[in-house]
């Protein structure tokens, strides 16, 4: 497959929609049977060769070890169990109501007993339905679902190199279900007094100040896939710095600002990976410099810690 191929949103935003849907029953699987991690990050999903997973989970809620997989290769939910026992269904000609029936049963055919406390969307349209009452969404196109998968891959892969510049307190890369974004975030450190009236999952994901760097396929405030960066808090006048490519832009996002590269534009690049890589560093060197991190002590050129180093002697 090329390097990110046409992904328009109007051509797949009811499989998106399903899909997105899917994604976050499985994800509060994940939340209610793994261990907390700082910032949420035992509940996004990882990349596989086939799809999406949410690693290995139970124990610390009783149950034993488990995984649940999106497979979008041959295009199935895969739970299984540590023991090598596995069951799969076909996600294609599921609704969200249906998905969360077989999902629940496949768990408790395999012994695995998980309660979703709020067993509902989260910051979506329809986030007062029960995901079982939920017979609307229901469009799953195989061939747009394994498009989706391939560009993940792709941009996981971009933002993995560039994650390696950088010797700080960053996250993985992974994918969050709530906004269906892939994303890797660096720390500078310095810890936020954020108000007391943040909820408290902004309190936990914004508890240190970061700049975060990711891709969305679009959603209802951007209407079209696109790479994008922030920093929090937003130090005054960041969104005067410039961005490359020339293409890129400063958008507002409530009351802050989004470093925004059209998917589309990146596209036409002459060096399309590059030219996301460039768009990462200068969004990060805006929001570094105006927030007064120590940009050369954090560096890591090359993935590389020690000066001294030789090349890699494999």
């Amino acid at each position: 497959m090329e390097l990110f191929p046409p992904m328009p949103l109007a051509e797949w935003r009811d499989t998106k929609e399903t899909l997105h849907r899917f994604a976050q029953v499985v994800g509060k699987i994940r939340l209610a049977a793994s261990v907390r991690r700082n910032h949420w990050w035992n509940v996004p999903f990882h990349l596989t060769g086939r799809g999406i997973t949410t690693r290995p989970m139970g124990l610390v809620d009783g149950n034993p070890v488990f995984t649940v997989d999106f497979d979008f290769v041959d295009h199935l939910l895969v739970v299984a169990m540590a023991d090598g026992r596995a069951e799969s269904f076909p996600l294609p000609g599921q609704s969200v109501a249906s998905f969360y029936r077989q999902t629940l049963e496949t768990l408790a055919a395999l012994g695995v007993r998980v309660e979703i406390r709020v067993p509902r969307p989260y910051r979506l349209a329809d986030s007062d339905r029960p995901f079982a009452e939920d017979f609307e969404h229901a469009t799953y196109d195989p061939a747009w679902a394994n498009r989706y998968w391939q560009v993940l891959g792709q941009v996981g892969l971009v933002l993995e190199e560039f994650a390696a510049r950088f010797s700080g307190k960053v996250s993985p890369v992974h994918l969050f279900w709530h906004s269906l974004d892939i994303a890797h975030t660096r720390f500078s450190g310095s810890a936020l007094d954020q108000p007391s009236q943040v909820d408290p999952v902004t309190r936990e994901a914004y508890s240190r100040e970061l700049i975060s760097f990711g891709f969305w396929s679009g959603d209802a405030d951007l209407g079209e896939p696109a790479f994008y960066s922030y920093t929090t808090p937003e130090p005054a006048h960041l969104a005067e710095d410039p961005l490359t490519p020339a293409s890129a832009r400063w958008t507002g996002l409530n009351d802050s600002h989004l470093a925004v590269l059209r998917y589309d534009d990146a596209r036409t690049e002459p060096d399309p990976r590059a030219a996301v890589l460039a768009f990462y560093e200068s969004a990060y060197q805006a929001g570094a410099a105006r927030a007064g991190w120590d940009v050369g002590r954090l560096a890591c050129p090359g993935g590389i810690t020690d000066p001294r180093l030789p090349a890699p002697p494999l």
